[in-house]
């Protein structure tokens, strides 16, 4: 599994002319899941992210989390996070999960962030997206999740 975050003060997910996810100060995260992927690295994701501490506290240093300070997560799938590149200009995208395997488990991400406590919107599966956001700093944090362990 492959994600980015990126700390926004607003973004949105339309499709098709209709907002269908939005927040204000948090997470974008956009995720890629691979074939072999499980619950158990998207649990490993979901509490890195919950935990990461990049938003300012009172002297504008960056020690709290999304929770700490009331934000929010936008969870957008993104297979071409898993595109392979190394040959040719054509990216492949066989190191993405099928849509099968890929939505229930984008499905439980969203589900231990709102477990977690953080207030969640997402993006429309399968869907052609218009996402937009103001990329906060810009801090944008990639992760590559590998058997439940984050890097």
């Amino acid at each position: 599994m492959k994600a980015v975050a990126q700390r926004v003060s607003h973004a949105a997910v339309r499709v098709d002319g209709q907002t269908v996810g939005e927040i204000g100060n948090g997470f974008l995260v956009l995720v890629g899941v691979a074939p072999d992927d499980t619950s158990h690295e998207g649990r490993a994701l979901v509490e890195k992210v919950v935990g990461l501490r990049v938003f300012s506290d009172a002297d504008g240093r960056m020690n709290l989390s999304v929770r700490d300070v009331g934000g929010s997560v936008l969870v957008v799938s993104q297979f071409t996070l898993l595109a392979e590149i190394a040959r040719g200009r054509r990216p492949s995208f066989t190191g993405a999960a099928p849509p099968e395997v890929a939505e229930p488990l984008v499905d439980e991400i969203v589900s231990g962030f709102a477990a977690a406590g953080v207030d969640v919107a997402t993006g429309s599966f399968g869907a052609k997206m218009e996402v937009s956001l103001v990329n906060d700093g810009p801090v944008t944090i990639v992760f590559d999740v590998t058997s439940g362990k984050v890097a």
